[in-house]
């Protein structure tokens, strides 16, 4: 997965989720799939270069949801120029999606939760898709929430993705988990340095690899005060992006 050199950050539209938009997951559980492609439609036309999909719903059978709203997008060029990055965290949806999606994919996302032999087969299953893949922050202890532990995770799995895998680096977008901060909670309270600090080394480190992550999480706690929000978003990208963050899972209009 190549992003230009004129193209400092490349915005990931988060609208066609059914776990991050009501709106989004009542056309979908009710069936009104037209609908649901024009969100798509808006998010691209808004300057969205990747549409991330999600159908974690428990009413729905995610799998076939997944499978119908991609051949759905698949037939509209205006939406298929852009490339797809399957979310789900169930793997049978992810390879549902990876079978029927055109072009190059991206699988939103892997982990070492389950160990190294799971994260080993799901890896070869996506290169063998030819998809890139989001590498989770994320082991068998749990999800990393410092910036040693952030580290420490992802160069574990740079190791096992290129040099057992043979992943290509290029195709590895590590998210190092963006946590709300300004919770009350005294130990949150360093969550946005440590993604940054940890972003600026796992770059170092794990050359050619990509970050990337969910910028609305950094301002959960003030969710229904936009102005607020948009406010630290635009702080916290002016501190991610030079240290290394190239990719973001933001509402593109």
């Amino acid at each position: 997965m190549t992003i230009a050199a004129s193209q400092s950050f490349v915005n990931i539209g988060e609208r066609t989720n059914v776990t991050g938009s009501a709106r989004f997951r009542k056309m979908i559980t009710e069936g009104r799939y037209a609908d649901a492609v024009e969100v798509a439609r808006q998010q691209v036309e808004s300057g969205a270069q990747v549409i991330d999909v999600n159908m974690d719903e428990g009413m729905l059978d995610g799998a076939e949801a997944m499978r119908t709203f991609l051949n759905l997008i698949a037939a509209e060029p205006d939406i298929a120029r852009v490339p797809v990055m399957i979310d789900s965290s169930k793997w049978e949806v992810i390879e549902a999606g990876l079978k029927c999606v055109q072009g190059k994919a991206i699988v939103n996302s892997i982990s070492m939760k389950e160990g190294e032999e799971t994260f080993r087969k799901q890896a070869r299953a996506c290169l063998a898709y030819g998809a890139a893949v989001v590498v989770m922050a994320f082991d068998e202890v749990g999800q990393a929430d410092t910036k040693d532990r952030k580290v420490e995770i992802c160069q574990r799995a740079f190791r096992i993705l290129t040099e057992e895998v043979g992943f290509p680096a290029e195709d590895i977008i590590f998210d190092p988990n963006v946590f709300a901060v300004a919770t009350g909670i005294e130990e949150h309270n360093n969550y946005a340095v440590d993604f940054i600090e940890a972003t600026r080394e796992i770059r170092k480190t794990c050359p050619g690899c990509h970050i990337s992550g969910g910028l609305s999480n950094v301002s959960f706690s003030f969710r229904g005060n936009e102005p607020v929000r948009r406010a630290m978003h635009s702080v916290f990208l002016y501190h991610a992006i030079p240290a290394g963050m190239d990719m973001g899972i933001v509402n593109a209009g």
